[in-house]
């Protein structure tokens, strides 16, 4: 495995993350619109998603290097 795959491997797990970590947020701020739950590395989803900010957060986990 070659450094870009490292690279690679820790951005994905970086976006992965961000993803999460933004839906668990946007549905504890507002309960009665979205509902998400986590079981065995899948997420649930319920309800509405603001996909602009899970695109920020995606963005921003990137720029951050690894």
């Amino acid at each position: 495995m070659g450094t870009s795959d490292l690279n690679q491997d820790t951005l994905e797990a970086k976006a992965i993350a961000a993803v999460a970590e933004e839906l668990e947020r946007q549905a504890a701020e507002n309960p009665s619109k979205l509902r998400v739950s986590r079981t065995a590395g899948k997420l649930t989803v319920n309800g509405e998603i603001d996909v602009d900010a899970v695109v920020m957060v995606v963005v921003g986990s990137m720029a951050g290097g690894p």
